[in-house]
């Protein structure tokens, strides 16, 4: 699931960098428009539209879809080191267009000179940002990057796929996303994993067709992977720990993922004791009930989505930082499945203090079921 801030900032830097070729890091941002929502709700115009009659496709949909004007590939995991250490990590590739593609028609009458600039790369309309992030009980580490698509610095390609930004690299070997090596140098942490599954893809909503409105008006296509082995080595502060545990992938794209009464979300990506796993959200209105949406999924590929109405969520305990408070905890209940439970963030100061500010970490879960997970916060800060 995509914080509506970052997709604010990837819109922001779009605009600001359309002369450059490439860059590392976002640099800071002076100003913020007065309606995010607004911003990201009216900018559809001219890019393609989410279909709720198409139908997702692998391994072409692991690739990019530039027709449409956001996307992303979104990695969670919670894993525990060798040591018996807890800790949370993310990995999320962001992609925007800068403009709707032109139609044949027009792109045949670009000059000379825009044509060669086009040949050599860095004429792309596509622009990709990079969060990567270490959360233990103690600490919380993230860094990001951001270039346009050029093929030796920033890309989504096959044969095998690959997923990159720099050197931080998922690597497929061959046209599905798994099996996969991601390795991510930081300044202050490194990862290289491995990651493996054997269970099928889940479609989220409708086939895939996620609705994000409660009149049906904002939708994406949107698909899981949320049953993920991994291993491998992770380093903070140049100390390297072993480590094993379990991930989550998303993959989401779409032209208009938000509409302008909506103020922002909270998501939970939660792994059950038993077997199951539960994606769950709720998108916040300024002046409407929240809109809820969910699903449980087992590893065999079959899976329940759950109405809005049998989703019932309730803040527990609340977490002030920098003066803005966040929902750390939270009571879910979902009768229609049986489930009650609790989640509580392993580190509370798990906000991702980037170009713009949202809260992401692991939680724990306690209640009718244990287990763990990641939970997602936006929305607050303003």
């Amino acid at each position: 699931m995509m914080p509506k801030q970052i997709l604010l900032v990837l819109t922001l830097c779009a605009l600001t960098i359309t002369t450059l070729t490439a860059c590392s890091k976002p640099s800071t941002l002076t100003s913020t428009p007065s309606s995010m929502a607004s911003l990201l709700g009216d900018n559809a115009a001219g890019y393609t539209v989410v279909d709720k009659q198409r139908r997702i496709s692998f391994p072409e949909d692991h690739l990019s879809h530039d027709d449409f004007r956001q996307e992303w590939w979104y990695l969670t995991a919670n894993l525990e080191t060798d040591e018996g250490e807890q800790l949370g990590l993310q990995w999320t590739q962001f992609r925007v267009a800068l403009s709707p593609k032109k139609s044949p028609e027009k792109s045949s009458e670009k000059s000379a000179s825009h044509t060669k600039l086009t040949d050599s790369g860095w004429a792309s309309k596509q622009i990709f940002m990079t969060h990567a992030a270490i959360t233990t009980e103690t600490s919380h580490l993230a860094e990001e990057r951001w270039s346009r698509r050029h093929p030796r610095l920033a890309d989504v390609s096959t044969d095998p796929l690959t997923i990159k930004i720099d050197d931080w690299q998922w690597t497929g070997t061959g046209a599905d996303l798994f099996p996969a090596t991601l390795k991510v140098n930081a300044e202050k942490f490194s990862y290289q994993l491995t990651l493996e599954t054997s269970a099928p893809y889940q479609l989220q909503g409708e086939n895939g067709y996620s609705i994000k409105s409660a009149d049906g008006s904002v939708a994406s296509h949107y698909y899981s992977q949320p049953f993920i082995q991994v291993s491998g080595t992770v380093a903070i502060d140049g100390v390297d720990h072993k480590v094993s545990g379990d991930a989550w992938l998303d993959r989401e794209w779409s032209s208009q993922f938000l509409n302008k009464t909506q103020a922002g979300w909270d998501w939970f990506a939660l792994r059950l004791a038993g077997g199951s796993t539960l994606m769950l959200f709720q998108l916040r209105g300024q002046d409407k009930p929240s809109f809820y949406s969910g699903r449980r999924m087992f590893a065999d590929g079959s899976g329940r989505n759950i109405a809005s109405k049998d989703i019932q969520l309730q803040v527990a305990n609340w977490h002030e930082i920098d003066s803005v408070s966040y929902p750390v905890a939270w009571n879910i209940s979902i009768p229609s499945e049986n489930i009650d439970i609790r989640t509580e963030a392993l580190n509370p100061d798990a906000r991702v203090p980037l170009s713009i500010s949202y809260w992401e970490g692991p939680v724990i879960v306690s209640g009718s079921h244990r287990g763990e997970g990641y939970m997602e916060l936006t929305g607050y800060e303003h």
